[in-house]
């Protein structure tokens, strides 16, 4: 069986990087709080460097990785750019092609998806 008919790509990650660990865990809480999503890693912090503004900035940012269904996405990114403190913040959703049809499932039941 391919994968394209196992999940034909509702499931994503979402990824996103917040300021701290509070602002992560506060975001990861209410996009679970919600139904958006089956589960949030937050992840250690990590050195990010980017060219903002003209300048170029080095930071630590603790990173979410999200697992949530096509469908729960736009709520989802609601969420996030209303809870996030960054004036652009970094939200990428990436289409899972492949993976424990089990843990699919699991993903799309828990965002409402059956």
């Amino acid at each position: 069986m391919s994968a394209m008919t196992i999940n034909d790509e509702k499931v994503l990650l979402v990824m996103t990087n917040c300021p701290d660990k509070t602002v992560a865990l506060t975001i990861a809480q209410n996009i679970l709080e919600n139904n958006l999503a089956a589960c949030v890693n937050v992840m250690p912090e990590i050195m990010s460097l980017y060219t903002w503004n003209g300048q170029q900035e080095v930071t630590t940012e603790v990173p979410l990785h999200i697992k949530t269904t096509k469908q729960a996405y736009p709520d989802l990114q609601a969420l996030i750019h209303s809870m996030h403190p960054y004036q652009v913040p970094e939200i990428i959703a990436i289409p899972v092609v492949d993976g424990l049809p089990a843990y699919l499932q699991w993903v799309q039941e828990q965002t409402g998806l059956q």
